[in-house]
């Protein structure tokens, strides 16, 4: 759907994942935007189309966050949503695993489903791509890569780190050959592992890897897991006391944006794994349905054939998926390197926004997800992050008061 020709937007959300759709909802449903004066802009042919490619690709079975971590504003509307009470009884049997009722993919993306339905959101999204952003006195206009520029009063750029697979230089390399080798979070990318050789190699030695590696498993492959540090388990990818008071208050009182981003770093658990997979994987393991190989891995041809050395360790494999993260530099690429060059928008050394409270890194432009997480701390690429960005965005989306006068 496109916006009314010239008429200005209340807001428009850049981006339809988890982020753009949780604060559209938001807008909508607290702070009374009406539809018509919103929309959400993103190249996918449907809302939360990339996050169900990524989970899809990985054969994720439950979310890592728990239930009340969803994308309607009241915590407990997954759980009613499922049939259940407040600890995940009365839900058909698999929809929520333990602890913490964490529910599984196909109940998470059939609630998003009727969020979507239940709010109109599929009538508000423009299925076009952000090329420029221009801040004007009382307006931004946002050109589009195919439609006509949008002009809204306030954006919200709900851009994650997606489009920034990390790619290792040897797997550059080796890709300009024109082998079978992959990132499973590259866009676009849908894995089938039957469509993939018999001899495989998995890249990476977090959540996404071991399912990965489990489920072209399942698919019966020689499956070879390549990680550079010995399995990390943990519940989640950081402490639950980084959502309250707890840790958040401490973050929030220095004002050193680099202790803060050290704090950042320090806090999150990469490349770790919950209980329940690494239990999983470690079955997997000693059934010898995954072999695990410790050490960084390099590749090279050989005859033709790609050869992994993982420790002196050699052995030929007939594919790569990667499964390696994204890479650290602020999302958003040339888009949002053009909005700081041309409108000076601050940034710390990190190259992240600088940002207010109220998440406003301009007086028309906020951001949520990984370009709010020197405000909102380690958590806020999640889901909950999400809905924190929400809590700052949308008191002031009421309150506001600026004008609502509009000029070309």
């Amino acid at each position: 759907m496109s916006a009314a020709p010239g008429a200005p937007l209340e807001w428009l959300i850049i981006g339809g994942g988890i982020h753009g759709v949780h604060l559209a909802v938001r807008l909508l449903a607290e702070a009374q935007t009406q539809p018509e004066r919103l929309r959400i802009l993103d190249p996918g042919p449907a809302l939360l189309s990339r996050w169900r490619q990524c989970s899809t690709n990985t054969g994720m079975r439950h979310l890592r966050s728990p239930a009340v971590h969803h994308l309607d504003v009241d915590p407990w509307d997954l759980l009613a949503f499922a049939g259940a009470n407040h600890r995940g009884k009365g839900a058909p049997e698999g929809s929520f695993a333990p602890p913490y009722s964490r529910p599984s993919v196909a109940l998470f993306d059939r609630h998003c489903q009727e969020i979507v339905a239940r709010y109109g959101l599929q009538d508000l999204h423009i299925c076009d791509r952000a090329t420029r952003v221009a801040l004007g006195c009382d307006h931004v206009t946002v050109t589009l890569g195919e439609g006509a520029p949008i002009h809204a009063q306030r954006v919200i750029l709900a851009l994650g780190a997606g489009d920034q697979p990390r790619w290792p230089s040897w797997a550059i390399e080796l890709q300009t050959h024109s082998l079978p080798i992959e990132h499973v979070f590259s866009p676009g990318f849908r894995l089938d592992p039957e469509q993939w050789p018999q001899r495989m190699a998995v890249i990476g030695g977090g959540i996404s890897a071991a399912q990965v590696a489990m489920r072209l498993a399942d698919a019966g492959k020689e499956v070879h897991l390549v990680t550079r540090h010995p399995l990390r388990r943990h519940q989640f990818d950081s402490d639950p006391g980084w959502i309250g008071p707890k840790y958040m208050r401490g973050f929030s009182a220095t004002p050193d944006l680099r202790a803060r981003r050290a704090m950042i770093t320090e806090a999150r658990h990469p490349g770790s794994l919950p209980p329940d997979v690494h239990r999983a994987l470690r079955l997997a393991i000693s059934q010898q349905r995954v072999q695990l190989h410790l050490g960084q891995p390099h590749a090279h041809l050989h005859q033709g054939q790609i050869v992994l050395n993982v420790a002196e360790d050699y052995f030929p494999v007939d594919g790569v998926l990667l499964a390696t993260g994204f890479e650290g530099a602020r999302p958003g690429g040339a888009l949002v390197d053009a909005l700081v060059q041309s409108h000076a928008l601050p940034c710390s050394d990190c190259g992240y926004p600088v940002v207010d409270p109220q998440l406003r890194w301009h007086p028309r432009v906020y951001v949520t997800g990984p370009l709010a997480e020197l405000e909102l701390g380690p958590v806020a690429r999640n889901i909950v992050g999400a809905r924190r960005a929400a809590e700052r965005i949308v008191p002031t989306a009421i309150q506001d008061s600026a004008p609502r006068s509009y000029s070309t």
